[in-house]
């Protein structure tokens, strides 16, 4: 029995240190466990988990963690099915060396039902958290139909599809090209004035400037032999089609030899034939570097440069001075020439101009219309009227307000007898007249506890006021009308016949006449215009949606 229970308690008090060993390492590990929570902790929650169609939910985070720890939130699309409106900034605070930070979120939903907001993912550190997900109800907005008017759907409408504004993009294009046009004149007259400056020096001295500018030239350094001497035989060509022969530029060298000989024998040019071939000698050397591209040597180039100005040099003392008759046709010549081209020119410009302006014009017209251009031209009174910035006031009592190009002006006879004796105590301001473009009227009645106004009474006696103004084949037609502000009357409009009294001239006009009984006063308003005037309808319908009234019991 002893033997047996020795090796029984050895081999218990053996283990003894293995189980100690292993609740050691629980422990650890269950501060370990405490520990890391204690440095990083995440929490989520929303203001509210039922909200109507489109109402704002408050998604919140909240993160604790450690001040050396990068914190990163969600973004983008991860709390669908929900919308995010607007992602706050963080708001962070530190105590005891943690961060508290708070991130919030604006959601919604625009669709009734029960949703998720899925747990969101937080990354501390390398160390990732997801929050628990959330249910919210989105509810349906209920409408009270005993207090909210409802409305009959209104029938369907056909729109066209916009269409290609090609219109504006020709307008567009053709002031590119006037303006390009314009650049490119401007260029072509500036090229030409200088021409024209170079060639008002005499040919002796442009023939010796243009020897100079090859002395300055790099052409034999580039070895542009060609170039070189074209324009070398070009000096002396265009020297001898000046002052003897003009065809000498485009005579070949031959021709221009031979026609020279000619002005020798004849005596017309005292030219030794020494000089003659050695311009032959030149030109010859010129065809051949142009057309068989020769290329004669450096020393050899600059030779015929000098020979080329002995040439022009013996020519111009080998003719002979002009006599006085010659003198004198020559000036002649040139005047008539001069003014000429004077004469050309100023036709050219004009004719450029007139072009110009009839494009813009016609590209205007085609734009706007040809009554539109006209007027926007030459004036137009309504148009004036129109464009013009206009004034915003306040007329009688209760007050109308109203905007008007121009000022009212007070004027007390504007009702008729009959409406005199409902509505007592009026006032009355007045722009324009019946037989003008526009004309605007406000009358106001004061209120009377005594006399409340009958608003379809005082409106029957409209006829009768147009007639006592001259007025005829007046139609009527009457609606209920309701301001921008809330403010209900009665609008009547219609058409009428008015005689100018000076030129005995019919004008058919439209009128527009609002009619409110506010506050227990009366307010008209009455706009009458030229149906045939392009802008009246316009400038009255401003005025008329302008109509408003001052502390309106509505």
């Amino acid at each position: 029995m002893t033997a047996n229970r020795i090796p029984y308690d050895f081999m218990k008090y053996n283990r003894f240190p293995q189980i100690v060993m292993q609740r050691i390492l629980i422990l650890v590990s269950f501060f370990l466990l405490t520990g890391t929570s204690a440095i990083a902790q995440v929490k989520a929650q929303v203001d509210s988990t039922s909200i109507k169609i489109g109402e704002e939910i408050q998604y919140t985070l909240e993160v604790q963690a450690d001040s050396t720890q990068t914190v990163v939130f969600p973004e983008g699309k991860t709390f669908l099915p929900m919308e995010v409106i607007e992602s706050f900034p963080a708001d962070t605070t530190i105590k005891n060396n943690r961060y508290n930070i708070i991130k919030k979120y604006g959601l919604t939903q625009f669709d009734t039902g029960a949703y998720t907001i899925p747990g969101q993912r937080v990354l501390i550190g390398e160390q990732a958290f997801t929050t628990d997900s959330i249910q919210v109800e989105v509810r349906e907005v209920l409408v009270d139909t005993t207090k909210q008017k409802m409305f009959e759907i209104k029938p369907m409408v056909e729109v066209d599809p916009p269409s290609f504004q090609w219109r504006d993009y020709i307008w567009y294009a053709v002031i590119i090209l006037l303006v390009g046009a314009l650049l490119i004149f401007l260029l072509r007259y500036r090229k030409k004035k200088k021409a024209e400056k170079a060639k008002e020096l005499p040919p002796y001295e442009r023939a010796i400037e243009a020897l100079r500018m090859i002395d300055t030239s790099d052409l034999l350094e580039k070895d542009s032999h060609k170039e070189y001497y074209s324009i070398l035989s070009d000096t002396a060509r265009k020297y001898i089609d000046e002052e003897i022969y003009d065809h000498a530029m485009e005579s070949t060298t031959d021709e221009l030899i031979a026609r020279l000989n000619r002005e020798i024998e004849s005596g017309t040019l005292l030219l030794e034939s020494e000089t003659l071939q050695e311009l032959k000698r030149v030109l010859m050397t010129a065809d051949l570097a142009k057309f068989a591209k020769s290329r004669p040597d450096k020393l050899t180039a600059r030779a015929d440069r000098t020979a080329i100005e002995q040439v022009i040099n013996k020519t111009k003392e080998a003719i002979p001075e002009p006599t006085e008759e010659e003198l004198l046709a020559d000036e002649e010549y040139r005047k008539t020439k001069a003014q000429k081209e004077q004469r050309k020119k100023i036709v050219m410009a004009s004719i450029a101009v007139v072009a110009v302006v009839g494009i813009i014009f016609g590209v205007v017209v085609w734009r706007n219309g040809y009554q539109e251009t006209i007027d926007s031209i030459f004036g137009h009174p309504t148009r004036t009227l129109a464009k013009q910035e206009w004034i915003s006031s306040a007329y009688g009592t209760p007050p109308v307000a109203i905007a008007t190009p121009e000022v009212l002006l007070r004027n007390n006879y504007q009702l008729t007898e009959a409406q005199k004796q409902i509505l007592k105590g009026n006032e009355t301001f007045v722009y324009g007249e019946m037989t003008g473009n526009i004309y605007v009227a406000v009358s106001t009645v004061a209120p009377d506890p005594k006399n409340q106004v009958d608003l379809e009474k005082a409106v029957e006696g409209i006829v009768g006021k147009f007639e006592s103004q001259g007025a005829k084949n007046i139609t009527v037609k009457t609606e209920e009308y309701k301001t921008l502000g809330g403010a209900e009357g009665i609008q009547v409009f219609g058409n009428l016949e008015v005689t100018n009294p000076t030129t005995q001239e019919k004008q058919k006009n439209e009128y527009i006449m609002l009619n409110f009984a506010e506050n227990g006063g009366f307010q008209q308003i009455t706009v009458v215009f030229d149906e045939d005037d392009l802008y009246a309808d316009e400038v009255a319908q401003r005025i008329i949606t302008s109509v408003e009234l001052k502390n309106a019991d509505r």
